[in-house]
C-alpha cells in the first residue's frame, strides 16, 4: 500500500509539474534566465535588470511604426533609470523592414531619435529560428502567463520586478499609452 501512495503522489507532482513553467532546477522561468547581445556585440545578462520593470520591444527602421522610437526614447527619458528599463530588439520578421546591420541599426537609432535605451543584437522574434528570449515571451508553457505571437515590429512585453511576463501590447499602441504609463507608475 505504501508503495502504491508514493507511485500515486510522483504520478500526481510530474503531472502537476508538466506544461508548468520550469527549468531543471523546478524553479519558475523568468526572463532573468537568459543572456543576449548588444548591438556592440557585448554580453548582455538580463539578470541585470532584477527589480526593475521591463519593456521589450522588437523594431524595425523601415517600418510605418518606426517613428516610435521617439516615443520609446520620450518614455525612457521620463521613467527609465533604477525602476524601469526598455529593452530593443531589432528584427527583419517583416516585410524585410529591419535589413541593416547592427553597425547600420545602431547608427539609425542614434542619428534618427537619439535611442539611449538598450538596444539588442538583431534576432528573430518568430518562425524556425525564433530567438529562445521570445520563445519564452510569446509560449505559454515557457512564460507561464499566455500564448501570443508577434503581429508586427513594435509589439511591447511588459515585464514586472520579479522577471515575469505581465502583459502583451500590441504594435499600434503608443509606447506612451495609459495603459504602458500606468503600469511603469503602478507600485
Amino acid at each position: 500500500m505504501k508503495n502504491y501512495v508514493i507511485l500515486a503522489l510522483a504520478i500526481a507532482l510530474n503531472t502537476y509539474s508538466y506544461g508548468q513553467n520550469t527549468s531543471n532546477s523546478g524553479k519558475v522561468k523568468s526572463i532573468y534566465d537568459f543572456k543576449t547581445k548588444t548591438l556592440d556585440g557585448k554580453d548582455f545578462d538580463l539578470s541585470t535588470l532584477r527589480g526593475k520593470k521591463v519593456l521589450i520591444v522588437n523594431t524595425a527602421s523601415k517600418c510605418g511604426l518606426t517613428p516610435q522610437y521617439k516615443e520609446l526614447e520620450e518614455l525612457y527619458k521620463s521613467y527609465g533609470g533604477n525602476k524601469f528599463v526598455i529593452i530593443g530588439f531589432p528584427a527583419n520578421n517583416f516585410a524585410s523592414q529591419e535589413p541593416g546591420t547592427n553597425a547600420e541599426i545602431k547608427e539609425f537609432c542614434s542619428l534618427n531619435y537619439g535611442v539611449s535605451f538598450p538596444m539588442m543584437s538583431k534576432i528573430s522574434v518568430k518562425g524556425d529560428d525564433i530567438d529562445p528570449i521570445y520563445q519564452w515571451l510569446t509560449q505559454k508553457r515557457q512564460n507561464g502567463l499566455k500564448d501570443s505571437e508577434v503581429q508586427w515590429n513594435f509589439q511591447k512585453y511588459l515585464i514586472d520586478e520579479k522577471g515575469q511576463l505581465v502583459d502583451v501590447v500590441e504594435p499600434k499602441a503608443s509606447p506612451k499609452s495609459d495603459k504602458i504609463v500606468n503600469w511603469i507608475k503602478s507600485n
